[in-house]
C-alpha cells in the first residue's frame, strides 16, 4: 500500500482502512452500489492499492457492514434552506447500507474521515442515543413544534434498524408528545411501525413518503442493491395507506436516460397501490458523488453512460451539478421542462396532490425534562 500527497489542507488522521484509487475488485464490493473507495476530499494523503508482485490484492478481506454506536450531542437539525419543505429533521444513522449509487449524501461521509464510495454503504454509525435526547429538546422551554422529517440524509429503515430499532423509539417519543412527523424512505420496513403510525395518523401527525425510483428490478438492484424491490415499496404504500396513514410516493431521483422513461408508470402505480401525494427531484451529483455515480454508469450501463450525462449536464448549464436553490433539485432547460410538463399532466390525470395532508402543531405536549417539577394543571 502506498500514500501520496493530495494537495488538501491538513486534516486528522482518517477513520478509514486504507481505500485505494483504482476500483474495488468485483468479489470484495459485491452486493454494493459504489465501484471505488477514493480519499474524501478533506483527507491530506491518498492511499493507493497495487499489486507489489505477491498477487496480495487478492487476500484483502471483501468490504463488511460496520456499525458503530455514536451518541450524539444534539439530535435536531435545522433547515433554511428555501428550496426544502421541512423546517427541521432527524437523522437516526450516518451512512446507509441501501448502497444507492445516487446518493447525494455520501459526500457528507467525507466529514468523518471517509470516503464518498464504498465507506458511505459499509461504515456505519448509530446515533444510540437519539430519542433521549429528543425527549430533552423537545423539552426545553424554547422549544416551538414544527414538523419533524425523519430520512432527510440518510435512510431511518436501512436494513441495521431491524436491531438497532433507533426509528421506532424516535415515533414512540413524537407519539407520546403529539408530536408531527414526516417520513422518507424506501424500505419496506416502515411497515414494521405502521401500528405507531396509524395512530399518529387519526390524529393528523404523521405521513409517509416512499420513494420509488424504478419499476424495473434490473436497474433496481444496480443502482440500490440493498434496498426493498420497486414491488415491495409499491406494497410499503398500499400497506400504509389500509393502516390509514398518508402516503406519498417520491419519483427520485429521476435518472435522464436512464429511469426517466417510467415517470408516468411509477405514478399510476403508485397511485393504485394508494398514494395520495407525488413529487420528484431530479438527480443530483455534489462533490464526490459525480466521480462515484460515473464509475457506476460507465460499468452498469454503458450504453447510456454518455447520454444519461449529457442531459443531465443540460439541465446544469452544462456542469454535472450547479448548487444554485430552486435548480439543484428540478434543473433548467429544454429537457428539465419537459419533465416537469410531464410531471404535472400525469398528477392531474391521477388526480395525485388534489388533497395536500397538513400535520397538524396544536396537539404537541412537551415532555417533562428529567428532574423537572410536573405541571400542576
Amino acid at each position: 500500500m502506498r500514500s501520496e500527497k493530495a494537495g488538501h489542507p491538513a486534516a486528522p488522521p482518517a477513520k478509514s482502512e486504507a481505500m485505494p484509487e483504482s476500483l474495488v475488485d468485483g468479489t470484495r464490493r459485491r452486493g454494493r452500489g459504489a465501484r471505488s473507495n477514493h480519499s474524501g476530499r478533506f483527507e491530506s494523503e491518498r492511499r493507493l492499492a497495487f499489486d507489489d508482485g505477491w498477487e496480495s490484492l487478492a487476500e484483502l478481506d471483501a468490504f463488511r457492514t460496520e456499525v458503530y454506536a455514536e451518541p450524539a450531542r444534539s439530535i435536531i437539525t435545522r433547515n433554511q434552506s428555501p428550496d426544502i419543505s421541512f423546517d427541521q429533521s432527524i437523522n437516526p444513522y450516518r451512512g446507509c447500507e441501501h448502497g444507492c449509487i445516487y446518493c447525494y449524501a455520501r459526500p457528507s461521509h467525507c466529514y468523518l474521515g471517509h470516503s464518498a464510495g464504498l465507506d458511505f454503504e459499509t461504515k456505519l454509525y448509530a446515533k444510540t442515543n437519539a430519542a433521549e435526547l429528543l425527549e430533552k429538546e423537545l423539552a426545553a422551554r424554547s422549544y416551538r413544534p414544527k414538523v419533524l422529517a425523519l430520512g432527510t440524509n440518510t435512510d431511518p429503515y436501512q436494513p441495521i434498524e431491524r436491531e438497532h430499532r433507533i426509528t421506532r423509539r424516535i415515533l414512540e417519543v413524537l407519539e407520546r408528545t403529539g408530536h408531527p412527523v414526516g417520513i422518507v424512505t424506501k424500505s419496506a420496513l416502515v411497515l414494521r411501525d405502521a401500528d405507531i403510525l396509524s395512530r399518529m395518523a387519526a390524529r393528523g401527525l404523521a405521513k409517509v413518503a416512499i420513494s420509488v425510483t424504478t419499476l424495473d428490478r434490473r436497474i433496481a438492484r444496480a443502482m440500490e442493491p440493498r434496498a426493498a424491490t420497486p414491488p415491495k415499496r409499491l406494497d410499503a404504500i398500499r400497506g400504509l395507506a389500509d393502516a390509514g396513514v398518508p402516503v406519498a410516493v417520491m419519483v427520485a431521483p429521476i435518472v435522464p436516460g436512464l429511469t426517466d422513461s417510467e415517470i408516468e408508470r411509477i405514478l399510476e402505480a403508485a397511485q393504485i397501490a394508494g398514494a395520495s401525494e407525488a413529487g420528484y427531484v431530479l438527480l443530483r451529483l455534489p462533490l464526490e458523488l459525480k466521480d462515484v455515480f460515473r464509475e457506476w454508469l460507465a460499468e452498469a450501463c454503458p450504453d447510456r453512460a454518455n447520454r444519461v450525462i449529457n442531459l443531465l449536464r443540460s439541465m446544469h448549464g452544462g456542469q454535472d451539478y450547479v448548487a444554485e436553490f430552486g435548480q439543484r433539485q428540478k434543473g433548467r432547460g429544454p429537457y428539465a421542462e419537459q419533465i416537469a410538463l410531464r410531471f404535472r399532466l400525469a398528477l392531474k390525470r391521477l388526480k395525485l396532490n388534489e388533497r395536500r395532508h397538513a400535520l397538524r402543531l396544536d396537539l404537541f405536549q412537551p415532555p417533562v425534562a428529567k428532574g423537572a417539577q410536573m405541571p400542576l394543571f
